[in-house]
């Protein structure tokens, strides 16, 4: 099986020939690569008056590996052969090192080079590929990987280390100067051009990945997040030239697809097509805000986390959506929230500088309060069903965590739809707060955001100028900077649009609730006839996490109740269409419980609900087809568990007490 590293290039703030003369002081022993035992040199040649040299050496390594595999394999060193190109006139060395030990089992093949830093030519650049074939190695072909590396991490982390140890032992003897390397015969003069040392060696979007670039731009990578961080990007230059994102947005593409590059290159590939059907790299200084959204959307950019991730606080429970849709429609919407996205992955940008460290994520804050059944207008869901798609396609990993706070007790059925849509990994930066104190709580918001930045709405201290929908604020002033010492930001309250402003009638209102058919297959039906039941069974280990469940009665009525056992039921449901609780296993009031009383369903009609599952056991959700019925019963249903890990906080406000049928959109 073939593996392929590569490392980033590592730059020496030393010319060539001073990087060179140290190079030699590491032969043919070295006391930072304890590994090389000895290094022979079996050729030695010179040529073009001195100006090339090839060297090459036998080198003696002791095998890194534990002391019975090296007894299975009966050897304790291994032997490399080493052959250096050294150009002095093109100021390049080119290394190229194989195996000679097990050369028929296993092939290592590694290039290295040292040059003259492109655009700084008194410094130089090393960069290093290897890559390792194992055909047959005595069933250890998996040990063998690992072991390599293990290898490769060492002499990747080692290697600069080593330059910059010799270079000192040179400035000991005296030595801090190498002259360039000057032909007896005349040659063409070549025209330098003086780079700065202060100012950073990358430029075309970081073309160069450098270790001291990773430190400060992307964080902490293994080797091998290294390797394919930079394989990535020669496969994204080999197919679009120079028009390469930066080394950020490389690395969010790769993490969205567990460091496949195949993957990441096709998701990639598609995104980009994407933003330049659309112009997304031009909707900065495009887009204009509409009127009504400046004046009625309930969100805005508020300074910081605590990590120094920009915050963005969106008042959702304060939002109409149908109003905004029937003022601006879907396509609009969307826009507004790829206009936030673009804005930021600038303010990540500027933070990374104000903060000096890595910032390649935003904070999300979600305020719920005034969440409500109207917030479920199927065109409104399907409206933010295609914005979560839209964003996780093409800004995967930029949502470093999202807070949501005031959670009401419809909103674990909104949850149960969304969440099918957001990657599962996305889905775990998700903190709840259920109660109406999120602040002061334990774990709470202070954890998160510093008290002097939390809102006053929240329980904070600070004051976001919040002007009323009469004063229409420009839109430029949303970002007013959260980089600024202004504890003062825009966040709109929202509210109701007023109905003279809707510009199209056309948005399918539905029955006001969200129908099976926009879920994807989310929701299963079932047929009952008269006098029949069907009985969904959730065994639950876990305490305090939420039962939540919404359907949709299409035909006839239907009876609908809550039980409860402290018996672990295996079914997942039961159909034989009569109760377990019919059996002689079972009384009420002693081997289990009515949650909640039966409910008359009408045709038509939407039911959503949640409820703590505060015990162990078995919790049983129960539909009837009344004996009375002229004719079965038609359901469609959809439930889900929310884990108690989840939540932080009170979960009072998210107990149901009883079903909430849907109420028609105003």
């Amino acid at each position: 099986m073939v593996q392929k590293y590569e490392s980033p290039v590592r730059i020496y703030k030393y010319p060539f020939e001073l990087v060179m003369a140290a190079y030699e002081k590491r032969f043919p022993t070295c006391p930072q690569m304890p590994i090389v035992l000895d290094c022979e040199v079996t050729q030695d040649s010179v040529s073009d008056n001195g100006a090339k040299r090839e060297t090459q050496r036998r080198c003696k390594l002791a095998v890194d590996a534990p002391y019975l595999f090296k007894k299975i394999i009966g050897i304790d060193v291994a032997f490399f052969i080493q052959t250096n190109f050294l150009d002095m006139k093109a100021r390049t060395l080119n290394i190229e090192a194989t195996n000679e030990t097990f050369s028929s089992r296993i092939e290592i093949f590694e290039k290295c080079r040292y040059y003259a830093h492109p655009e700084n030519p008194d410094w130089t650049c090393f960069d290093q590929t290897a890559t390792l074939d194992i055909k047959n190695f005595f069933g250890f072909e998996h040990s063998m990987e690992k072991m390599g590396m293990k290898q490769y991490s060492q002499t990747t982390q080692k290697g600069k280390e080593i330059i910059e140890f010799f270079i000192t032992e040179l400035k000991k003897e005296g030595i801090t100067h190498v002259d360039k390397w000057k032909d007896d015969e005349p040659t063409v003069p070549s025209v330098t051009v003086s780079v700065s040392t202060e100012r950073p060696p990358l430029t075309r979007d970081n073309s160069i990945l450098d270790a001291d670039y990773i430190a400060k731009f992307i964080g902490q990578l293994s080797p091998l997040q290294e390797s394919k961080l930079v394989q990535f990007r020669k496969r994204i230059e080999e197919s679009n030239g120079d028009d390469v994102p930066d080394y950020q947005t490389l690395l969010r593409f790769l993490r969205a697809r567990d460091f496949s590059i195949d993957k990441s290159t096709s998701m990639l590939q598609e995104s980009l097509q994407w933003r330049k059907e659309h112009r997304i790299d031009d909707i900065l200084g495009e887009y204009k805000i509409p009127a009504v959204v400046d004046k009625y959307f309930p969100g805005g950019w508020h300074h910081h986390d605590k990590d120094g991730r920009p915050l963005y606080i969106l008042r959702l429970g304060n939002m109409d959506v149908k109003g905004l849709l029937k003022c601006v429609g879907e396509d609009e919407l969307l826009k507004l929230t790829l206009h936030i996205c673009e804005e930021g992955l600038k303010l990540m940008k500027e933070a990374t500088k104000l903060f000096e460290k890595p910032i390649w994520n935003w904070c999300l804050l979600v305020d719920l309060d005034g969440l409500s059944i109207r917030h479920l207008w199927r065109p409104g869901v399907k409206a933010l069903l295609r914005i979560i798609e839209t964003v996780e396609k093409n800004y995967p990993e930029t949502m470093g965590r999202v807070l949501i706070v005031r959670a009401p007790r419809v909103f674990p059925v909104l949850w149960t739809i969304v969440s099918t849509f957001i990657d599962e990994n996305t889905r775990s930066k998700f903190l709840f707060f259920g109660g109406p104190d999120c602040l002061h709580i334990e774990d709470g918001l202070e954890q998160y955001i510093s008290t002097e930045r939390i809102p006053k709405f929240l329980g904070g201290s600070c004051n976001p100028s919040i002007p009323t929908v009469a004063e229409p604020v420009p839109s430029k002033l949303y970002t007013r900077c959260f980089l600024s010492a202004c504890h003062c930001t825009l966040i709109h309250e929202g509210g109701l649009v007023p109905k003279h402003l809707y510009k199209s009638e056309s948005v399918d209102e539905g029955s006001g609730q969200v129908p099976s058919g926009d879920h994807h297959g989310l929701y299963k039906s079932i047929d009952l006839k008269p006098g029949q039941m069907f009985e969904l069974i959730i065994k639950n280990t876990d305490p305090k996490s939420v039962l939540t469940w919404d359907f949709d009665v299409l035909k006839n009525d239907l009876l609908f109740a809550v039980y409860h056992t402290d018996k672990q039921l295996e079914q997942s449901y039961n159909d034989t269409f009569s109760s377990i609780f019919d059996g002689d296993d079972f009384k009420e009031g002693e081997s289990y419980s009515k949650l909640e009383d039966k409910v008359k369903c009408k045709p038509k009609e939407g039911v959503q609900g949640s409820h703590e599952m505060a015990n162990t056991g078995s919790y049983i959700l129960q539909w009837m087809c009344p004996p009375s019925c002229d004719g079965p019963a038609q359901l469609m249903y959809f439930h889900e568990v929310l884990s108690s890990a989840n939540y932080k906080g009170s979960m009072t406000s998210l107990q149901s007490g009883f079903s909430s049928k849907s109420l028609q959109s105003r």
